[in-house]
């Protein structure tokens, strides 16, 4: 075997191109067993496997710099870098996060998990290098769609006129997580069916060099292709035509399932551990409907169905009330804003990290325009995705404080479709809603139809001395700490507040007449978010004290859900311990 021996890209230097392709089935086998195991990004890293172990052939690193965009492709790159180890011994599958980390090895320069960056942080790079007189290569490796990317064409544009030497390698294998959408996509085929030679030609047109490799998952080719543009003294875009999968026959037949899979058995590719979230499939259930029910409803995605796992038969079956935009989140919240406007009735649905990348299209051509747009966030919990460049759970600090939008937190499943419901039906305000993760199993009230009384709370359940306000997905854990209470005499009220974009002062005054204690607890930062803003309500009010339970303001990576959950004290059993602490006190 070649590859346990690898502890740099030196070691590859010499091979010769059968130790290469060698090498490259090594890698293909090693990534295969770890994800059949352990899980992980698929597709991507088994079509780019050539690429890197080209780059790392022709180009020193970590002198020269290599910025992947999306770093979920990143895997084979690491493999040659110092960390094989992780990916041949199962033990020490976890020793390396999904992207690139600098924390990690000196051959990444950044921590990237969004996607169509690689270039714009790469032109920082060659820029300081060109201030301090070095002459290193700067190579941004992009694709799984990320040029569609509002930045990624930004940075195009501002890389044309640098005239230094900057190599962007656009992996062009035809799809994004799921196929590709708009019309540069329609020309990047067109130069992939002329052999590179098709008139319309994005980069010349922004004024980089330009050329092509057919075949993008030749080893052979693409070494010949980097050795030509090396040290290059101008721009230049390699676009090479790779095979998203390629050397497992179930990732090459259908790309879009094994962008990501989780554990699976490698005969037959099915799941170890199959699961359905009923959060999903009640809103499949809900954009059928309204399909087939409102000719005014669009569905916007950007790339990755919403976060619902839409199928391709599913999208399909929702004809022109389906539209995906690409990774493109802002466009495709001004592109609610502008359907609402005319009177159609749109949602928008992605997960909460990257919801993260459109403040600024949410504030001004959302919200300030107060236009009737909808907006699903899924994922918004400590409980979903855990690597840093992932995380939901920033949501209500960015999101509850943008005047004009409604931020919805329903506790579970009824709930949320009555929430889904309402904000679809309603044209007054623009509605955000988090997906519940976990939730009350049942719900314990009578759950309402209309939420047109902003900032009305629920009560769950009436008692006296101690009121605990559960957010959303911690709703039901508010009802557990109560239960806990209750076994030592003290009969709590339970709110769930379902408004995370304001407050239910009424409520709030009248538990001053029978309460001494205010807890909250949210799925998220406590930092600017909903419990402090409790808080801030009862100000100097000596009746009151309150208590907030969140997250602390950190980028927390990798974590073990339960132990953050005990760390932060967001377990029922501590919440009811320090309450009977601050009982006694």
């Amino acid at each position: 075997m070649y590859l346990e021996h690898i502890t740099s890209p030196a070691d590859i230097k010499s091979f010769t191109a059968e130790q290469r392709r060698a090498l490259a089935q090594e890698m293909r086998d090693a990534l295969l067993r770890r994800a059949s195991i352990h899980g992980g990004h698929f597709g991507p890293d088994f079509g780019i496997i050539e690429t890197i172990i080209a780059l790392h052939t022709v180009f020193d690193s970590p002198t020269d710099k290599i910025v992947y965009d999306v770093s979920h492709q990143s895997y084979p790159h690491k493999m040659l870098t110092g960390r094989v180890g992780a990916y041949l011994n199962e033990q020490h599958y976890d020793d390396v996060s999904g992207y690139t980390n600098p924390k990690e090895s000196p051959h990444d320069f950044f921590n990237i998990g969004h996607t169509s960056t690689s270039i714009s942080l790469a032109s920082g790079l060659a820029k300081a290098r060109d201030l301090a007189g070095r002459t290193e290569n700067v190579i941004a490796l992009i694709g799984d769609g990320s040029m569609s990317g509002g930045e990624a064409l930004e940075g195009l544009n501002v890389v044309g006129e640098m005239n230094t030497n900057f190599i962007i390698v656009f992996n062009d294998n035809g799809q994004s997580i799921a196929e590709n959408h708009g019309g540069m996509y329609r020309k990047f085929k067109e130069l992939r069916e002329t052999g590179g030679t098709a008139e319309d030609n994005l980069f010349r047109a922004m004024g980089l060099a330009y050329r092509y490799v057919a075949d993008g998952n030749d080893c052979e080719a693409l070494i010949a292709a980097f050795s030509e543009v090396k040290d290059s003294k101008k721009p230049v875009v390699v676009h090479i035509h790779t095979k998203k999968g390629k050397g497992y026959k179930f990732a090459e037949e259908d790309p879009e399932t094994w962008h990501y899979r989780s554990a699976f058995d490698i005969a037959t590719g099915a799941l170890k551990h199959p699961y359905t979230d009923p959060y999903q499939e009640a809103t499949k259930d809900f954009l059928k409907e309204q399909a087939e029910t409102n000719p005014n409803f669009v569905f916007l995605a950007a790339g990755t169905m919403g976060g619902i796992v839409l199928s391709p038969a599913e999208r399909a079956a929702l004809g022109s009330h389906y539209v995906d935009v690409g990774i493109a989140e802002e466009h495709a919240v001004a592109m609610a804003s502008g359907l609402a406007r005319s009177g159609a009735r749109p949602i928008f649905g992605t997960y909460s990290t990257f919801f993260q990348r459109v403040y600024d299209q949410m504030a001004q051509d959302v919200c300030i325009n107060n236009n009737a747009a909808v907006f699903l966030s899924v994922g918004a919990s400590m409980y979903y995705m855990n690597d840093v460049t992932h995380l939901g759970f920033y949501d209500i600090p960015i999101f509850s404080n943008i005047p004009n939008l409604v931020f919805l937190a329903p506790a579970g499943l009824d709930e949320y479709r009555a929430v889904l419901r309402w904000a679809v039906a309603q044209t007054r305000h623009p509605v955000m809603i988090r997906m519940p993760v976990g939730g009350y199993d049942e719900s314990p009230y009578p759950v309402r139809t209309d939420y047109s009384d902003l900032n009305t709370y629920q009560v769950v359940t009436e008692g006296a001395e101690v009121a605990i306000i559960g957010a959303g997905n911690f709703a039901q854990l508010a009802s557990a700490a109560a239960a806990e209470l209750e076994k030592e005499g003290i009969r709590a009220t339970v709110i769930n507040p379902i408004f995370l974009s304001g407050l239910d002062t009424a409520l709030l005054e009248r538990l001053k007449e029978k309460h001494r204690l205010i807890l909250t607890i949210e799925d998220g930062i406590l930092d600017g978010g909903f419990g402090q803003k409790i808080a801030a309500y009862y100000g100097m009010d000596t009746q009151i004290r309150v208590r907030n339970y969140g997250l602390t303001k950190v980028f927390h990576d990798r974590y073990d859900a339960a132990e953050l959950a005990r760390a932060h004290h967001l377990t029922a059993a501590q919440i009811a311990a320090d309450t009977l602490t601050a009982w006694k006190g």
